[in-house]
């Protein structure tokens, strides 16, 4: 195409060459014009005239040239092709990627589906779901806008449903932790139950988002969930009522042999607050130590956690690594005064301690500053950003994971306590905890110690 325009232009240029010496040829006065060179400059001068024009064109958007079929231009730059091997070309622009085929199935599905037409925008949110599920990873999920708003209303505290954090562990539909004096927790589901049912439908291969909008509902709806319960062997079928779930996520108590005690249930927008009223309570009661219960605490807010752990870390120690995908490192430090490093502390975990709740264990861990207490926490360790759009809806996507300060990854992994010691299911109908017995204990053993 380019070498047509070329001799297309010089056969132009001839043409108005010979005319021009034509209308010459009798005027004396224009004689010079007929030496050769100086027609070679002004066949020179249009040619330059002509690529100017051009180049002006492009730089102003005004004319986008395309020379050959595989040439890519994006906003009026020049990428190159598709075939080359150009470090500056877009990823989705590589040889193995054939937009047109997306183009071909939607108009396939436009003009030949049986209940057409179908919503565009149906379609459009379902091509994007299906794109950020082919990265199965169950923490990344795109949200239309109803299911977006409802996950923001979670971290603020107040909805509807059973009021249980859930997972994809191996694969399955887990209970991460059921809320505490939630509707879950009252009908007896337990951390690590694995929902195989829910309402009779099979949930194999169910995202995490269409699984929360299942059990998901309005107030005084049942739920019926069928799981699996590995510690008993058997399977479950629990009727849940659902109900408006208030998630109040600090409360404190001072214990037997005044101990102080404070139960995290979540790491939510009241935490800090709540936190702090309790902290300076104990205080005045000058307690022998503290207990932190984190047990079925699914995380919630990284900055909330990061300033828990300031209650115990001094001002620059550094709480939690976030390490991308290229393998750097960024670290969150303590900011706070450090109010209870000098207290004994034990933290009490389980199963359903996840995220926010295995980063403030893994520090105090690392640091020496506290004992673990419990069973090994869920290992949910991997970085989430929320990305609002401007429909709505909204991407959760995971963009690094979690290392503790002395670089232990949490992802698939936990946190394992200093102690061992499990919560049976006797135990919890006899009303007995042994995970806080011990800790009493210690915390009484270290007062002994001291003195």
């Amino acid at each position: 195409m380019a070498a047509f325009l070329f001799f297309k232009l010089c056969d132009i240029i001839k043409t108005m060459e010979n005319n021009f010496i034509e209308k010459i040829e009798n005027k004396n006065k224009f004689a010079w014009l007929k030496k050769p060179f100086v027609l070679y400059f002004v066949v020179i001068l249009l040619i330059i005239s002509f690529g100017a024009g051009i180049l002006i064109g492009k730089k102003q958007g005004k004319l986008t040239v395309v020379t050959e079929p595989e040439t890519v231009i994006q906003n009026g730059e020049e990428f190159g092709k598709v075939n080359d091997k150009n470090t500056n070309l877009p990823e989705y622009f590589k040889k193995d990627v054939n937009f047109s085929l997306f183009w071909e199935v939607w108009n396939t599905i436009q003009n030949e589906y049986i209940d057409k037409p179908v919503g565009e925008t149906k379609l459009l949110y379902g091509a994007t779901s299906g794109l950020v599920s082919a990265l199965k990873d169950p923490y990344s999920v795109f949200l239309t806008p109803e299911p977006a708003k409802e996950f923001q209303d979670d971290l603020k505290g107040k909805f509807e449903g059973i009021g249980a954090e859930i997972g994809i562990r191996d694969s399955v539909l887990t209970i991460i932790s059921p809320l505490s004096e939630s509707p879950a927790e009252k009908a007896g589901l337990k951390p690590k139950d694995r929902v195989v049912e829910i309402n009779k439908e099979n949930t194999q291969g169910i995202s995490l988002n269409d699984a929360v909008l299942k059990i998901r509902g309005e107030k005084g709806t049942p739920v019926v969930l069928k799981i699996y319960r590995e510690s008993d062997n058997q399977f479950h079928e629990i009727t849940i009522i659902r109900d408006e779930i208030k998630i109040v996520s600090v409360k404190w108590e001072i214990k037997e042999n005044n101990i102080g005690y404070i139960k995290i249930t979540n790491f939510n927008h009241d935490t800090d607050a709540r936190f702090k009223q309790a902290v300076n309570e104990i205080i005045l009661q000058n307690p022998k130590g503290v207990i932190l219960d984190l047990r079925n605490n699914p995380g919630g807010y990284l900055d909330r956690s990061v300033t828990i752990a300031s209650y115990w870390l001094e001002i620059g120690k550094t709480v939690v690594q976030e390490e991308s995908a290229t393998g750097d490192k960024k670290q969150y430090l303590a900011n706070g005064q450090a109010q209870l490093k000098n207290y004994p502390t034990v933290v009490l975990v389980n199963q359903g301690s996840a995220s926010a709740s295995e980063i403030v264990a893994g520090a105090l861990q690392d640091y020496k500053i506290a004992t673990i207490i419990g069973m090994k926490t869920f290992g949910k360790g991997s970085v989430q950003t929320l990305r609002n759009f401007s429909d709505g809806s909204a991407i959760k996507l995971t963009i690094a994971r979690w290392l503790t300060p002395n670089n232990r990854q949490i992802d698939s992994v936990g946190i394992e306590p200093d102690e061992i010691i499990d919560l049976t299911e006797e135990d919890f109908k006899n009303e007995k905890d042994p995970q806080l017995e011990k800790a009493i204990e210690i915390l009484g053993e270290s007062e002994k110690l001291k003195n």
